[in-house]
């Protein structure tokens, strides 16, 4: 079984590589000379292709199969980064690359996701997806540490990222290759963009979609905003302290997927669910401590906390209605685009109070997260 999981987890250190689009921004403005208007179209290029490709692509996986949908997604996601790996004279090739990496990225998360569920032994399902998180996390941390590694000990660009990206990308595509995925493709009906829409009238689908879109815009207020709260509230300065807290949160995901993944060898998954909300909860409350100490140990117990949240739902969601597991995970895969959503509310909630009280705004997510794992119950589609 571990053999069978490898190439898939593979897939899923790839997922992680679309997490680059935010340290780009600041590393694509000073390469060529942007204005935060112009360089806001980074993440939104990448953030959109979620929101575009999801259930066309579920879609797509319940007539083809999974394991052919995962393969487009490294070949697309490796296309991108062959532009890049050869230099990158403009911007507009640059914004390419991120299109087509972000967009592979959608199109693995749509079939890695269920996929997990094919190659995992029975009740494994939640651990494995955990794990894939920790991966991926690790892919995600990657974005930020090889270009710092590459000016500060070979005095090489950060775009050498894109051809060490590429050769992982070409190896999983290899053992991708070797994978065998049983009953591969959808099961009874075959799925409809029309059938995806029509799964949103059920009211568990409904809540399951609105708890996945509610967690990324979460996760990507407190990424973004953590630097910006620790100089605010205590006089810490961004450009190295204020790295610190967000350094905190993303080793804490990382930390706590690990973790999570272990737990779940004995622990129901419904009930990690509401122990993770209440982790998460405790955290974000802790922000409003003023004491700087425990304002960054705030930090880190919120990463904790909603390491799991992702994976937990994603599952609980899938194993519930297997039958539909293709448009469901599209679905789902496209409520990521609540990343580019909820962190433009927080920061008008910030602009007309503070950073702290924007904080309200991902506590209410978790709070909606919390009432949907305890009290959501599948309803036949």
């Amino acid at each position: 079984m571990k053999i069978r999981t490898f190439p898939v987890f593979l897939a899923f250190l790839a997922m992680g590589f679309g997490d680059a689009v935010g340290p780009f921004v600041s590393l694509a403005k000073d390469q060529f000379h942007l204005s935060n208007a112009v360089a806001s179209l980074i993440p939104f290029v990448g953030f959109s292709m979620f929101g575009l490709l999801s259930v066309p692509m579920g879609v797509f996986q319940d007539r083809r199969g999974k394991k052919t949908v995962l393969m487009v997604g490294l070949v697309t996601a490796l296309v991108g980064l062959l532009n890049a790996s050869f230099g990158l004279t403009t911007f507009l090739r640059f914004l390419l690359t991120v299109l087509l990496l972000d967009a592979g990225a959608a199109i693995l998360q749509v079939a890695g996701n269920p996929i997990m569920r094919d190659v995992s032994a029975p009740g494994k399902f939640a651990r494995n997806l955990s794990l894939g998180q920790f991966v991926k996390a690790i892919g995600s941390l990657s974005a930020p540490i090889i270009p710092w590694a590459a000016g500060r000990y070979f005095h090489a660009s950060w775009q050498v990222m894109f051809p060490i990206y590429a050769v992982a990308l070409a190896v999983t595509v290899l053992a991708v290759s070797t994978l065998r995925v049983k009953k591969d493709t959808g099961e009874g009906h075959a799925a409809t963009f029309g059938s995806c829409i029509e799964l949103l009238s059920n009211s568990y689908v409904l809540a399951m979609v609105g708890a996945i879109f509610l967690y990324v815009g979460a996760e990507v207020c407190m990424s973004a905003n953590i630097p910006s709260f620790l100089k605010e509230q205590f006089g810490i300065d961004i450009a190295r302290e204020g790295l610190l807290g967000t350094g905190l949160f993303f080793t804490a995901l990382t930390v706590g997927r690990f973790s999570g993944g272990v737990i779940l060898n004995w622990m129901a998954p419904r009930k990690f669910l509401a122990l993770t909300c209440a982790v998460s909860a405790v955290g974000l409350l802790g922000l409003f401590v003023p004491v700087a100490a425990l304002a960054v140990a705030a930090c880190f117990i919120t990463g904790l906390g909603f390491a799991n949240i992702f994976p937990l739902v994603f599952s609980t969601a899938i194993d519930a209605m297997p039958e539909h597991a293709n448009p469901l995970s599209g679905l789902m895969v496209t409520a990521i685009v609540g990343g580019a959503i909820l962190p433009p509310l927080m920061g008008l909630v910030a602009d007309h109070s503070s950073v702290l009280i924007g904080f309200l705004v991902p506590l209410a997510a978790i709070g909606y997260i919390t009432a949907v794992g305890l009290l959501a119950k599948p309803k036949a589609a």
